[in-house]
This record gives C-alpha cells, sequence and structure tokens, in this order.
C-alpha cells in the first residue's frame, strides 16, 4: 500500500540541495520523491507499513535541511498517573505524520508537532477517545468553558462516589461490630456492598480494561486487581466456598473510595497549577473600541488589525500592541512586566496589549494584533515550557515504567511467602487471608502517581511564578542548567551599562567633529550614536557619506565631503597608517583610566582628533554582582572595548575577571573556553548582538527590552531591564530545581517505605501489619503530598526580593 505525503522544508538554497534532499529520502526506502526548491516541498511516495513520515522528516534534517510543521497543544482529560502519559502519547504518535508529542499530566495537555498535510486535529482526537480518554479541545480556541463544564462534572461525580462509598462502609463496619457474623449477615453485607461497590469502583475498572487493551499495565490494573481481590473473596466467603475469616467488604469500599478521595484531591491541585496561564489568558480584553470616521464601534479584540485607531478608556486593558497617538496618561503594566509603578504614556509611546489604562483616554494605532502580540507570545513560550520535560523528568519516567512489573513481582512474593511460610508466626486458619490481605496492600500502596506528578507539577507552577515575575524560563532543561552554574558572564555594553553612551570630552576642531557624525550617521553603533548626537546637539549639519564601510568591533571609514575618514580604536587608526601624536595618545589613556571609550578620527590620513565617550552603569548592576557572588558564583565581564576602559567599569562594579577587547563575533567563543574549562556558564546579554554567546552559553539570559528578539534569543527572557532579575531568576529556577527533588524523594519515600511495610515486612518483629484501606490513604497523600509541595512554589518570593 503507497502512501502520498508534502512535506514542507526550509533551508534550501540552490538546485544541489533538492538533489540531495531527494537522494536522502531515497536512501531511506521512499518509492519516489521530488523535492521543488521554489515552493520548498517534498512530495513522496512511500509504504506506511516499512516507514513512517516522521523518520523521512529525520533523513531530512540529517541531510542538514528542517521541516516545517505545525504545532498544536491539545487538552485531555481522564488521566490519572504517568503510565496515562505514555498511553496518550503512544497513541498520538502511531499517527503517521506526527514527528514529536509531549504529554504534561499535570496540565492535562499534549504537545503535539505534526505535518498539517497529512494529519488533521481529527485524527489527533481520534487517536485520545481510542485510548480511553478525553478530547477537550484545542488551547487557543473556544473550548474553556467545555473543559470547565466536563471537569466539574468529573468532580460532581468522584464526590458523589466518595460519599456513597464511605457511607456504605460505615454502616458495613457498623454490621461487624454490633452483630456476630452469621451466614445471613454476610448475604446481608453482599446486599449493602455490592450497588456501592460497582458504584464507586466502576470508573476504576473501565479504565483498568482501557489500559490493558490498549497493552499497558497501568496503576488502575493494580487497583482493580487489590479491591477486586478483595470483593471476590468476600463473594465466596459468602457463598461458604471460603471460611468468614475472608469477609473484605468493608475493606473493598472503603479503598475504592479512598482511590477516589486521591484522585479527587489530585483533580482539584492540578487545576491550580497552571493558574499562571488563565491569569495571562484574563488579561486580554473581549472588546475592543474601534475610532472609524470620528465615531465609536464596539467590535471583538480578536477583529482588531494593524492600522486600527483605537479608543482605550480609563479602566479598560490594551487590546493589542501599538502606539499612542493621542491623550496622556498612566498605563500599569506590572501585569507583564511585574514593574509595580505605571508608566506615563504619551504620542508616540509603545504600549502593550493586556496592560491596564488607568486614569485618563487614549487613542492608539494598532501594530500587533492577536497571536502576533507581546502577551500573546509570553503566553505562548509560558505554556511550551511548562509542557517541557527536564532530564530529571525523563529518568522518572525510566524509572515509573519498570515500577509497575516490580511491584506485581513483589506482591505476588508477598503473597507466595506468607502462605508457605507464614506458619511461623500466624495460626494456621489466618496464613490465607493474611497473604491476600498483605498482597492487597501492596498493589494499592506502590501507586506511582506521586513520582509522575513530582516534576511536572513543580515545572508548571514554577514557569508560572515567574512569568509573574517578569521572568520567561523557556524550558525545564534552563531550570536544570541554572542549578549547576559556576559562571555567570555579563556583556557590557547594554546590559552592565544604561546603552546610551554619551559624548564626555572632544580632542579636536568643529570640522573634526561634522566629518566624524557624518560617517557615524551611516553606524547603528551606540558609540556612533552618541557622535551624531552630540553634533546636532550643536547645531551641526550632517553630511552625505559615500564607500561607508563598517569593520565590527573595530571601527568604520567612508568618504565625507570628498576626503576619506575613519572613526575608530587605536590599533584600528593605527594599522590603517595613520600616526597618532603622542599627546593625544597621553590624553586618551589617562581619559581610559577613567573607564571611558576613546574613538579616534583619521582624515585623509592624518590623525584629526578623539572622542571620549561614557556609558552611565545600571544602578542595579553592582548589587547584581554581588548577590551573584554570594551565590558562589563567578561573575564575569565580556567587551569590545580596551583593557584600560573595561577594568575601570569593573572595578565600580565589583567583577575581577574581565574578557576586553573581544569582537563581537568572537564572544561565543569566549564563552566556549570557559566550557572548555570545565565551568558551567550563564551568558547574560541583551538580545540579538550577543545572540551566538547566548546560544553557546549553558544558559542564556536575555535582559531589557522585552522584544520578539530577545524573546528568540535566550534560555530565560528577563522582560524589565533589572539586573537584579538576573539573580531572581537564577533563584527560581534553583528553588523549582529543589522542590522536584523533593518531591521526587518523597514520591520514593512513600513507595520504598510502605511497601515492605505493606507486604508484612514488620510482623514478624513487631507485629504491625498495614490494611488495605489504610494503603489506599497513604496512596491517596503521597499524590496529594506531591502537588502541595509544588503548589507552594506559587508563594515564592526569592531571597534577594525579601
Amino acid at each position: 500500500m503507497r502512501k502520498r505525503a508534502e512535506i514542507r522544508i526550509s533551508g534550501m538554497t540552490c538546485a544541489t540541495c533538492a538533489s540531495t534532499i531527494e537522494s536522502a529520502l531515497r536512501e531511506k526506502g521512499v518509492e519516489s520523491a521530488s523535492v521543488n526548491l521554489g515552493s520548498e516541498t517534498a512530495q513522496v511516495e512511500y509504504d506506511p507499513t516499512r516507514l513512517k513520515l516522521s523518520e523521512l522528516e529525520g533523513a531530512i534534517r540529517d541531510a542538514g535541511y528542517d521541516v516545517i510543521n505545525e504545532r498544536a497543544t491539545v487538552k485531555v482529560g481522564g488521566m490519572v498517573c504517568a503510565t496515562c502519559e505514555s498511553t496518550v502519547a503512544d497513541a498520538i504518535r502511531e499517527i503517521d505524520g506526527v514527528s514529536d508529542v509531549t504529554v504534561n499530566l499535570s496540565t492535562e495537555k499534549a504537545y503535539v508537532t505534526y505535518n498539517p498535510k497529512v494529519v488533521s486535529l481529527d485524527d489527533i482526537r481520534r487517536a485520545v477517545e481510542d485510548a480511553g480518554y478525553q478530547y477537550l479541545g484545542v488551547v487557543g480556541e473556544e473550548s474553556e468553558s467545555l473543559e470547565a463544564e466536563i471537569r466539574a462534572r468529573d468532580l460532581r461525580e468522584r464526590m458523589r462516589k466518595i460519599i456513597v462509598g464511605f457511607g456504605a462502609s460505615a454502616l458495613l463496619m457498623a454490621l461487624m461490630y454490633l452483630a456476630p457474623m452469621t451466614h445471613t449477615m454476610s448475604i446481608v453485607m453482599m446486599c449493602v456492598a455490592t450497588p456501592a461497590f460497582v458504584y464507586v469502583s466502576s470508573g476504576i475498572f473501565r479504565a483498568a480494561h482501557r489500559a490493558l487493551r490498549n497493552r499497558n499495565l497501568n496503576m488502575d490494573v493494580m487497583y482493580s486487581m487489590g479491591t477486586g481481590v478483595a470483593f471476590v473473596s468476600s463473594v465466596l466467603s459468602t457463598f461458604r466456598i471460603l471460611s468468614h475469616d475472608f469477609i473484605f467488604y468493608e475493606t473493598a469500599v472503603m479503598l475504592a473510595s479512598f482511590l477516589n478521595l486521591g484522585r479527587y484531591l489530585e483533580t482539584r491541585a492540578k487545576w491550580r497549577t497552571s493558574d499562571a496561564i488563565k491569569k495571562l489568558v484574563a488579561l486580554q480584553p473581549r472588546t475592543a473600541t474601534l475610532i472609524v470616521d470620528g465615531s465609536e464601534k464596539e467590535i471583538p479584540a480578536e477583529m482588531v488589525k494593524p492600522g486600527d485607531i483605537i479608543l482605550i478608556r480609563p479602566g479598560e486593558r490594551v487590546p493589542a500592541d501599538g502606539e499612542i497617538i493621542e491623550g496622556e496618561g498612566y498605563v500599569d503594566e506590572s501585569m507583564i512586566s511585574g514593574e509595580p509603578v505605571p508608566v506615563l504614556k504619551k504620542p508616540g509611546s509603545q504600549v502593550i496589549g493586556g496592560t491596564l489604562n488607568k486614569n485618563a483616554a487614549l487613542k492608539m494605532r494598532a501594530m500587533r494584533v492577536g497571536r502576533e502580540t507581546f502577551l500573546a507570545q509570553i503566553i505562548d513560550l509560558v505554556d511550551k515550557a511548562q509542557g517541557s520535560r527536564p532530564e530529571i523528568q525523563r529518568l522518572a519516567d525510566r524509572v515509573v515504567s519498570v515500577f509497575i512489573p516490580i511491584v506485581l513481582s513483589i506482591a505476588m512474593l508477598s503473597f507466595l511467602a506468607w502462605y508457605f511460610f507464614g506458619r511461623s508466626y500466624l495460626p494456621e486458619d489466618r496464613i490465607l487471608m493474611f497473604a491476600i490481605s498483605s498482597m492487597i496492600s501492596v498493589l494499592v500502596v506502590a501507586c506511582p502517581c506521586a513520582l509522575g506528578l513530582a516534576t511536572p507539577t513543580a515545572v508548571t507552577v514554577g514557569i508560572g511564578r515567574g512569568a509573574e515575575l517578569g521572568i520567561l524560563i523557556k524550558s525545564g532543561e534552563a531550570l536544570e542548567a541554572s542549578d549547576k552554574l559556576t559562571t555567570v558572564i555579563f556583556d557590557k555594553t547594554g546590559t552592565l551599562t544604561v546603552g546610551r553612551p554619551e559624548v564626555t570630552e572632544i580632542v579636536g576642531d568643529e570640522r573634526m567633529l561634522r566629518l566624524a557624525a557624518g560617517i557615524e550617521s551611516r553606524s547603528e553603533h551606540p558609540l556612533g550614536e552618541a557622535i551624531v548626537r552630540m553634533a546636532i546637539s550643536k547645531g551641526i549639519d550632517i553630511p552625505e557619506t559615500k564607500d561607508f564601510y563598517a569593520f565590527p568591533g573595530m571601527g568604520v571609514v567612508g568618504v565625507v565631503d570628498g576626503v576619506e575618514v575613519a572613526v575608530g580604536n587605536r590599533s584600528f587608526i593605527s594599522e590603517r597608517g595613520t600616526r597618532i601624536p603622542d599627546d593625544m595618545l597621553e590624553r586618551a589613556s589617562a581619559l581610559e583610566e577613567l573607564g571611558q571609550t576613546v574613538l579616534f578620527v583619521s582624515v585623509s590620513g592624518a590623525a584629526a582628533g578623539a572622542f571620549a565617550i561614557s556609558d552611565a552603569i545600571k544602578d542595579s548592576a553592582k548589587a547584581a554582582v554581588q548577590k551573584l557572588k554570594g551565590m558562589g558564583l563567578d561573575v564575569v565581564m565580556i567587551t569590545g572595548d580596551n583593557i584600560r576602559s573595561a577594568r575601570s567599569v569593573a572595578e565600580q562594579i565589583g567583577i575581577e575577571e574581565v574578557h576586553a577587547e573581544v569582537l563581537p563575533q568572537d564572544k561565543a567563543s569566549e564563552v566556549r573556553k570557559l566550557q572548555e574549562a570545565g565551568r558551567t556558564v550563564a551568558f547574560v546579554g541583551d538580545g540579538i548582538n550577543d545572540a551566538p554567546a547566548l546560544a553557546q552559553a549553558d544558559l542564556g539570559i536575555a535582559i531589557g527590552s522585552g522584544t520578539d528578539v530577545a524573546i528568540e534569543a535566550g534560555e530565560i527572557v528577563l522582560i524589565r531591564d533589572d539586573l537584579m532579575d538576573v539573580v531572581r531568576g537564577i533563584q527560581l529556577s534553583r528553588k523549582v530545581m529543589s522542590r522536584i527533588k523533593q518531591n521526587i524523594f518523597w514520591a520514593f519515600a512513600y513507595n520504598t517505605a510502605l511497601i515492605p511495610v505493606a507486604a508484612g515486612a514488620l510482623y514478624p518483629g513487631f507485629g504491625m501489619v498495614f490494611r488495605p484501606e489504610l494503603a489506599g490513604l497513604a496512596m491517596a497523600l503521597s499524590s496529594v503530598t506531591v502537588v502541595s509541595l509544588s503548589l507552594m512554589l506559587k508563594r515564592y518570593i526569592p531571597d534577594v526580593q525579601k
């Protein structure tokens, strides 16, 4: 059976690329492959019984190109433990055309990357439902009300089962203790227990059936074995096949009730882990007031288009990203940036969608709408990050995958050991009952739900807390990197300094300033902009420049007013054959000792003058560096400035290790050198210029602008231009990792401590037994403990903020 598919590709530049990809696909075993360079697509025909589309995409990536797929976040209901995660993920992954799936139990979402030409959302829905779970729609669609309704109905149903179960259990225990166990009494108990047991445990048995149908051994299978054995032995006793000692009706019903209680508490707690996303989504206003020909018209916010003029009344939220064109007032941006003080907005100011207009009517021109807005990008970023799986979670998943077979073995060994060797400790007539009871207890208490919840709940809550603090953590891997850091490298200009340098001294005449401003007007470097601002402030007309050429990190050269002009650092000017006078060099050295950057000017090959330029250090720089040092981290500064200026700035901030005169393109290699020396490095930079170094570092921290570029550049993005957020971000990340480790400890502690007790290991020495219903309670408590510990991160305040 052949199947045709279209794959979208990026990265092709010429016909050779197309033939390279076709060769790679043919080597993989496709029936035919045709790559179109113009449309950047590959048409393939293949046998789906031998090949999967994801394998073909892998071949394209191995050839050095990227495959363009779509990503959808699907809400899934009905998952209760780590094995449910893998069941849902496997079901979706089986769809040919799905290249990647991650399922998060705590947020109850599946993050699916798929080829939209081959796979539809309806295919994903069928896969989820066929696996026995609820498809609750796609995030971003109007599915919130449906999701809330289904979840509320599920909770109400569980609560009814809990009430019925515990009510029936109380009645059964009363019957047991108030009257002797006779045959009539056992029939009465069966009549009371059976309808309650069927009602309370029906969901557990249905889930176990689904798991077995999908060839999975999950905890529902173990629960159903535990409760089923207790109930069946009771029935056999009622009909005198076993003695009355094996009547466990109250145990079976109470056990099923505790299991429902645990799931009820767990579900309620899990809802709260995604509060951060809900709060962010709630910031998006429903409506906007559109100004058309001078009249007002209220429209849904999602219908706002770029270029629309929008009226924002006091107390209303900004419906899109844009620019103020009329009015002046304060806007509360704390929900986006964490900055508590409202910001003054006037014509020309940028406003962010979702922020709150405090006190005046403002008119704005919409520039970015819908999913293009900054708020929408933050929501998407946090949502993706919460679905990521750090390495520690993968380790927990591997443990869970082997845990259930081990527990089944322990339960069976416990039964056999007590049955065959229990005569030394138990009377003959109690051996079988004790063996069954210990087996049931082991099956129930060993639930690895807590282990499955330990990492995702902490990651979800921690990343959400970061978003509330204005710290966007883009993945679980960033959390792990933060935990292992030894060194933090700061870029100087724009990161440690405000990034708006000013000319402090001019050595030369007005003509020199005019010529230098002319050539620097073509440059985008902050130092060049400072020279241009100085010229404009003195009323100098900026002349035209021809044949402009920039040497990154060194200087610029061009023709102004018919003469060649070069502006740059000392070595750049000298290498061009210009001799700098001694007195000018001495003055430059003195200024550099003060931390100022000196640029020399050459006109027609002769030294014409110099500029001393200074960039103010950010107020938070020194305190942030001291805090990082206090956390045991080495702090390094990296800059393209000369060593004297760099050392002067570093001394003011308190940094001893300085890497100066580093060209922009060499920053990444400096980071690599430190990594090769055994350090785990974070690089703090301000966006696109530092992108290679941010990518090279173990942890890239993009600071300041809150723009698309910053969001793309770093693993952690700090929305505010505040260096103390570097400290807060690292402290928060370490706190989350610490909480994950605590969670895993408690999850293991419950299991490792209680499994031997449930198996009866303490009975020979201390006479202690662990009844099945108590095992059910302990199982519920383990999950609730882990989720509660994670939820405590919602109130976490970084130490530096206290």
